[in-house]
């Protein structure tokens, strides 16, 4: 068995507690239109270009079987209906400027990489977080994966969308010493315009979540214009505040760093303008959240 991984970030410090290391699987089922990951959302393998390190050595040109790699206006573009994405540019790319993002990996792979920094889970009560795209779209594989972690005794974390039928998530759910899930945003409307999907499912989850008594934080991204109004914080944290195995709500400002994942994927970003909050609109919601009386931590 194998899945389809992103990316394994070593010393992450904002994917759980202690140090961690963070597993992306590639896939997900929602298309948030702030996504600051957009390279996880498609399941299958893609060919990024990264045009600051493109020396110009047209190797590219030669090797790529379908002509995807032309010339406009003085500039080196990818023709994106013409290539599929068969990676032979991208094994020729000595500058790194052309990368295939997602490889498929195994178990065993996964665990040679996340073994090597245990001492650092044991000191600092931290461990290895499965996240995504959605980790929910692996659920066997990421199901065996903490299976494995476990037997190496390294605590196990997860960050998902919950937008699944709550049956088809228990798997990977009830083995996991930790559940980090999104609640974006509180009205169906707004949810479904700004990630193309309903959040009935989720908000429902979220109380059968508070059964399983294992800990969870409900984190909301701050994405100006769209989660970050009083309204929509509000309502949440008084949804949440009396879940009994609610370890905090998690508020996460918005992260503008992936404008060049979108750059190399020939993407529009729609909020390419949009800055992280500033100090003044955080003391707002901090007592707001003081108000509500929810445990709540802003990063």
């Amino acid at each position: 068995m194998k899945a389809l991984i992103t990316d394994i970030q070593r010393f992450s410090l904002t994917d759980g507690d202690g140090i961690r290391t963070t597993v992306f699987f590639k896939g997900c089922n929602m298309h948030c239109t702030w996504c600051h990951n957009p390279e996880t959302i498609s399941p299958k393998s893609q060919l990024m270009f990264y045009e600051t390190k493109c020396i110009g050595c047209r190797k590219c040109f030669e090797v790529c079987p379908n002509g995807a790699h032309k010339v406009k206006d003085g500039k080196h573009i990818i023709d994106r209906n013409l290539c599929t994405n068969c990676k032979k540019c991208a094994e020729e790319c000595y500058a790194d400027a052309l990368v295939m993002c997602g490889k498929e990996m195994s178990i065993d792979d996964i665990m040679f990489e996340v073994i090597q920094d245990k001492a650092y889970y044991n000191t600092s009560n931290g461990g290895v977080t499965l996240s995504g795209g959605e980790v929910l779209c692996h659920v066997d594989f990421a199901s065996e994966l903490a299976d494995a972690c476990h037997k190496e005794n390294i605590n196990v974390a997860v960050e998902t969308n919950l937008c699944f039928d709550f049956e088809y998530a228990l798997p990977l759910l009830k083995k996991v010493d930790l559940i980090m899930c999104d609640l974006k945003i509180f009205d169906d409307k707004e949810h479904l315009k700004h990630t193309g999907v309903s959040n009935k499912k989720i908000i429902e989850n979220i109380k059968k979540l508070d059964d399983l008594n294992i800990p969870f934080i409900v984190r909301t991204p701050l994405i100006p214009l769209v989660t970050d109004s009083c309204q929509n914080i509000k309502a949440i944290a008084l949804y949440i505040k009396d879940l009994k195995n609610l370890k905090r709500y998690e508020l996460l400002n918005f992260n503008p760093l992936g404008e060049s994942k979108y750059k190399g994927l020939d993407l529009d970003n729609t909020f390419k303008n949009a800055r992280p909050l500033k100090n003044d609109k955080l003391d707002t919601i901090h007592s707001l959240l003081k108000e509500t009386g929810v445990e709540y931590k802003i990063v």
